[in-house]
């Protein structure tokens, strides 16, 4: 096992933990969210701004490292870490939703996929053994198993070829772990849709094969969030108590923290930048939309409770002002300052769990939230 994990504290309430886990490269903090840096880069910061804000771990995607710079550019300027200047831990996905996403230029095959790259066309294939040899160029320290999710609504049909593709190539990616000896963990997939009897037939085959970390995945594709609500009210709690557990693609700060509550130690989510671009922040009160008239003349932060250094430096109607005239440095601003809080947000759960008010932090939470 190339990482150490171990539960500090558990809420006596919920099945809410404090966790801390040890990387090759770093400690990190659980529950803990991973700000999103696709292609080693997060849209409009820079890993200084990561690293200055506090953030413990990232996560990257091999589909598109792959297709550009490559991963041999990468190994050869001392791995992604040392690429990107990012002093943290790395976690990268497989690339299986981002081929998923392409699916009027690829093919689903039992040994993987075949797609056409996005960039020039070219044909590319991602099989089990192939994923984790570019991640091992990577060095990332936590590798994801190729998976094949589905889109929402998808048959039973579908969904059951998505399990069953997905185990398959689970077992080809633990084996071939197991051969190469990488540094980096290696975390499972768990499929099935919103299918009960398909989500415990690919819960049972993933956990049999004992990975490092379990992830549920094939969520926030669309579907109603009661649907994505009973997937992970019946699945998480019942994943290893001594593994991560880790609820791909979720990040709404409600979601957070009804998710931690039941178990979830690892989040990662575009919800922060992509949001933040287009002029919706997140703040202590709940979103805010920073181009609404009613903030042309208002002197205060975009979060009155933030100490970044946006919110010290600039007031709303400042922020209002860049985003009205298109000034790039607006979504710079706005996005600094979600990310930050995001950061944020989640040392304040993890102190709430650790003392032991985690049960009426999130309860005053979302109370403050869904009232914004």
């Amino acid at each position: 096992m190339s990482l150490k994990f171990e539960i500090i504290k558990k809420d006596n309430r919920t099945f809410a933990r404090y966790s801390v886990l040890q990387t090759k490269t770093s400690i990190v903090e659980l529950p803990n969210f991973m700000p999103v840096a696709t292609t080693g880069t997060i849209k409009s910061l820079t890993t200084l701004d990561l690293m200055e804000m506090g953030a413990q771990i990232i996560v990257c995607n091999t589909y598109h490292l792959h297709l550009r710079p490559g991963e041999d550019l990468i190994e050869s300027m001392g791995g992604l870490h040392k690429f990107i200047n990012f002093n943290g831990s790395i976690l990268t996905d497989s690339g299986g939703f981002q081929v998923f996403s392409l699916s009027k230029f690829r093919k689903v095959k039992e040994y993987g996929f075949i797609f056409r790259s996005h960039i020039d066309g070219s044909i590319v294939e991602l099989t089990p053994k192939k994923v984790i040899d570019i991640q091992m160029k990577l060095n990332s320290d936590i590798m994801m198993v190729l998976d094949y999710p589905t889109k929402y609504p998808s048959s039973y049909e579908e969904n059951l070829l998505s399990v069953n593709l997905t185990t398959k190539w689970a077992i080809e990616s633990k084996r071939y772990y197991e051969e190469v000896k990488p540094k980096g963990a290696l975390f499972g997939i768990i499929q099935g849709g919103f299918y009960k009897n398909l989500r415990e037939k690919s819960f049972n085959e993933i956990l049999g094969l004992n990975f490092d970390g379990y992830a549920i995945g094939g969520l926030a594709l669309g579907e109603p969030r009661e649907e994505r609500d009973w997937v992970v009210r019946e699945f998480v709690p019942k994943l290893p108590e001594n593994k991560v557990r880790y609820l791909m693609g979720i990040g709404k700060p409600d979601e957070i923290l009804e998710y931690i509550s039941l178990g979830v130690d690892l989040f990662d989510c575009v919800i922060p930048t992509r949001n933040s671009r287009r002029g919706t922040v997140f703040t202590s009160e709940g979103i805010l939309r920073i181009e609404n008239a009613k903030y042309k003349n208002d002197e205060r932060p975009l979060d009155v409770n933030c100490d970044c250094k946006v919110c010290k430096n600039y007031s709303r109607a400042y922020i209002r002002y860049l985003f009205s005239i298109n000034e790039v440095s607006a979504g710079i601003l706005a996005s600094y300052h979600s990310v930050y809080f995001f950061i944020k947000f989640l040392e304040q759960i993890r102190k709430a769990i650790r003392e032991g008010y985690f049960y009426e932090f999130k309860e005053d939470y979302l109370r403050r939230f869904k009232n914004t």
